[in-house]
């Protein structure tokens, strides 16, 4: 069977649900964050600090490429992978990606308290949110399913998922 890959803006759920997700399809789970920590020994927070997004964007690009060729994998994209068009291609390659769409509101509430977040390390994270989430739609809208998630949780979005997987 094919990948299937999560995206959606941080907040939105992809990691806890990837991981709900993986166990009832008996798939691997792969987050493209955490493998961009291994990767270079250090948290996301350091990589945009020390090196730059551009640097980040390229390893995760790399990091993208290598998981979007293993079959029955479930993959926790990071919030902005679909921001190069070549992330895209490759998880549509092998598989399918689902858009977990959640509203500005609901973003903030998740990660109003997250210090992990180096996009939202500014004095207004949630009109950045919305700035970010509004640029960033058509890009999402890209995945083959979109699912809304607000006021769902994530056992419910898994179990759509679920659902949706077993019918493609």
């Amino acid at each position: 069977m094919k990948t299937i890959a999560l995206i959606g803006f941080m907040g939105a759920g992809k990691t806890v649900i990837s991981k709900i997700l993986a166990e009832k399809l008996g798939f691997q789970r792969v987050s493209t964050d955490e493998k961009i920590v291994e990767a270079e020994q250090c948290s996301i927070n350091e990589i945009f600090a020390q090196k730059g997004e551009e640097y980040f964007r390229q390893v995760e690009s790399r990091v993208v490429e290598q998981v979007a060729q293993q079959p029955e994998t479930i993959i926790d994209c990071g919030g902005g992978v679909v921001l190069n068009p070549d992330n895209v291609t490759a998880l549509k390659k092998n598989g399918c990606i689902y858009y977990l769409k959640a509203s500005a509101g609901s973003l903030y509430e998740s990660v109003k308290h997250c210090s992990n977040r180096p996009l939202l390390k500014v004095d207004d994270p949630q009109a950045r949110i919305v700035e970010l989430l509004q640029a960033r739609e058509p890009f999402y809208s890209q995945a083959d399913h979109i699912l809304e998630t607000d006021g769902l949780t994530p056992q419910e979005v898994a179990d759509q998922l679920y659902s949706l997987i077993s019918a493609d």
